[in-house]
């Protein structure tokens, strides 16, 4: 079975009856055992055309099965490095299985097939993992797709000098991602964080304890205009878009884009005061840093500052197991904002 979305509207959803297709020389069939589900997951249905989401796993047209992160165990094999019985790490389409045109690599593998060539590597690799679960597992699949985002987006900022500035406002701020990049700018220091989130998230995101100042969206205004600041959207809404743009003026010396988790909520990013909004894709800056820094010390950085993460996420993440017969239920929640912010789902298959 895999989750479909209609890809003309995101609301909308299906569970298809799916069997595997036949293997053939280098092809894997992974048997899927957790999925991680969180608003992350919504930003890659909202950008499904633009980014080519919906081409990682290709279904009937109108139609595209969801990406997410989680493992998946190795149940047939007629590829000679990846053996019966492994378990990866990695992107699946939300469902109960997976075939990969795989080709080994020295820490698991990667999707080779002719349609996912024009995809980042981080997409389409496979990490070898204990073949036994572990206590950190689901946090893992919940916290490392995104803040592998958010590390990168603030490595891109701090290497361009914050732009200048000395304030950074974060929209969305009761998300997973946007909690990571707070995170992220903590342990750098010297930079303001504002974070920008709904009346009903102020007491979470205050708690979380990561942000130097919350604000509701009904405090923009009320916001120091005169500092150089950096505005960070995870959320999608072109109206808070806009209304940063407007109050900030000459004083925003950078606007980037990452998020959708407010997709649904209208309004003109068109003719705005200030610097034009440019979106952040993750990819381009772990290839620039892997070809400066080398692969190795990329992946060293990133998992020791994921494990501070993942450790202090114990604080205000809940994490909630699902079995596969709630997916929808799950899905509806999340393309709709119903799900608490502290909350964090587990998909079991």
């Amino acid at each position: 079975m895999h989750l479909e979305i209609d890809r003309t509207d995101i609301r909308n959803h299906r569970i298809v009856d799916s069997q595997p297709r036949a293997l053939q020389s280098g092809d894997v069939l992974l048997s899927i055992q957790a999925l991680a589900l969180t608003s992350n997951n919504i930003s890659y249905a909202h950008g499904g055309d633009f980014l080519d989401y919906w081409g990682f796993f290709p279904t009937k047209e109108g139609w595209g099965r969801l990406p997410a992160m989680g493992y998946g165990i190795v149940t047939e094999s007629l590829n000679d490095g990846v053996p019966v019985g492994s378990r990866y790490w990695g992107f699946f389409p939300v469902g109960d299985h997976h075939v990969v045109s795989a080709q080994a690599t020295s820490s698991g593998f990667v999707d080779v097939a002719p349609y996912r060539e024009k995809h980042a590597m981080a997409y389409r690799g496979f990490d070898r993992v204990s073949e036994v679960a572990e206590p950190a597992d689901d946090a893992n699949s919940l916290l490392r797709g995104l803040f592998l985002t958010s590390f990168l987006a603030e490595d891109f900022l701090f290497e361009n000098g914050m732009f200048g500035a000395g304030q950074i406002v974060i929209s969305s701020a009761s998300s997973k991602t946007s909690i990571a990049l707070a995170h992220r700018i903590r342990a750098r220091g010297n930079t303001h964080c504002i974070g920008l989130t709904s009346a009903s998230n102020t007491s979470f995101v205050e708690k979380v304890n990561l942000y130097d100042e919350v604000a509701t969206y009904d405090d923009i205004e009320t916001l120091a205009e005169w500092s150089p600041t950096v505005f960070v959207d995870m959320a999608g809404n072109a109206s808070v878009v806009s209304r940063i743009h407007q109050h900030f003026g000459d004083a925003l010396m950078y606007s980037c884009s990452i998020g959708a988790t407010h997709w649904d909520q209208g309004g003109s990013k068109s003719n705005l005061p200030g610097p034009k909004p440019t979106f952040f894709f993750a990819p381009s800056q772990l290839a620039k840093r892997g070809k400066e820094w080398g692969r190795d010390e990329v992946n060293s950085q990133i998992n020791s500052a994921l494990d501070k993460f993942i450790a202090d996420s114990a604080r205000w993440m809940n994490i909630k197991h699902s079995t596969a017969s709630s997916v929808e239920a799950v899905y509806d929640e999340l393309v709709t904002g119903k799900i608490a912010p502290e909350t964090g789902h587990i998909l079991s298959f």
